[in-house]
């Protein structure tokens, strides 16, 4: 199954690395890919995966926000 949605407060290659690391760890997470210029992310996953947990552990690293 593919997300995508949108993260604001990217703006460099360590913010796309740090996001998409941090994603991959989450149970139930495949892929993660980052545009980190436009915040557009792309997120595989089971069709059983809690998307609120992605976001949290995604505000949690950072001033980002994320827009399901």
């Amino acid at each position: 199954m593919q997300t995508q949605f949108t993260i604001t407060g990217t703006h460099c290659r360590a913010c796309r690395l740090l996001i998409e690391e941090a994603c991959k760890e989450i149970p139930g997470v495949f892929e993660c890919n980052v545009d980190f210029e436009t915040g557009n992310t792309l997120l595989v996953h089971d069709s059983q995966l809690d998307l609120d947990i992605v976001k949290k552990n995604i505000e949690s690293l950072s001033s980002y926000k994320v827009k399901l």
